[in-house]
């Protein structure tokens, strides 16, 4: 632990400007927003790339917490809770040195923004391999002060299922690798029909992202995927909160 307080006080500082997009997570039974994920732009709307490309190991961490209380203060201007939606948040695990400590900004942006905790959702991606040990200790932390977790870009990363027989999140996100196309490929039909089966069984809520078309969103929806995100849905807003299509609208059209 120790080590960990010196990486957070020796770390260096992200000082290039950034702000946050958000996309909808729509629910395709009430057509409502379940959440919006905020995502890192540039001070004008540029590409994440232009953002991320600066993150390395020094200041990663600043970068981390930044991104927590930018998030969370923007959804407070744009009244997103008040829409009865969450926020769903990224975070970098190799960024928490420990989770009751590295949290403090978070809480404090909360409580300064009024900001109700029970509606933030902090996913991580398994873009890098992580000591399970360590992503365990700030899941349980985190659900334990009362905020939702959630796996990003599921079937992807390097834990997968193992880390589920440890760990069931209130939330995985399945890849768009396993979702592009999958009206035409039996194979991902197959996969995402047993992986959705799998987290219902656990009680896992199970979200499918990057749906492009009408064919893969009927796919999905007779799967019995009932929370989607994608650009046939909407794409990111910058600084605002998108406005979706119905899915009940895109449901019914006829296919080209």
């Amino acid at each position: 632990m120790t080590v960990g307080c010196e990486g957070c006080r020796e770390g260096q500082g992200f000082d290039r400007p950034f702000s946050m997009a958000f996309q909808p997570i729509v629910d395709l039974t009430s057509g409502a927003v379940f959440a919006h994920e905020a995502l890192v732009r540039g001070p004008n709307g540029e590409g994440a790339q232009t953002v991320l490309s600066a993150v390395d190991p020094d200041n990663r961490y600043a970068f981390d917490q930044q991104c927590r209380v930018k998030a969370i203060e923007l959804a407070t201007r744009l009244k997103l809770a008040d829409q009865g939606a969450r926020l769903s948040i990224n975070f970098m695990p190799n960024a928490v040195y420990e989770p009751r400590a590295c949290i403090r900004s978070t809480l404090a942006t909360a409580m300064r923004t009024g900001f109700p905790l029970d509606r933030i959702i902090f996913e991580f991606t398994e873009d890098e391999r992580l000591d399970t040990q360590h992503i365990l200790g700030i899941l349980r932390t985190y659900r334990a002060m009362g905020f939702k977790t959630a796996i990003d870009d599921f079937g992807a990363g390097h834990a997968g299922l193992s880390l589920l027989t440890k760990f069931q999140p209130d939330i995985v996100k399945l890849d768009m690798d396993l979702i592009r196309g999958i009206d035409a490929d039996p194979v991902r039909r197959a996969v995402v029909k047993h992986v959705v089966g799998l987290l219902g069984e656990l009680e896992v809520t199970a979200i499918c992202e990057g749906v492009e078309t009408r064919d893969e969103l009927v796919t999905l929806r007779d799967l019995g995927v009932n929370l989607v995100q994608g650009f046939l849905l909407a794409r990111p807003a910058f600084e605002a909160l998108a406005e979706h299509t119905p899915p009940r609208r895109l449901l019914s059209q006829r296919a080209a």
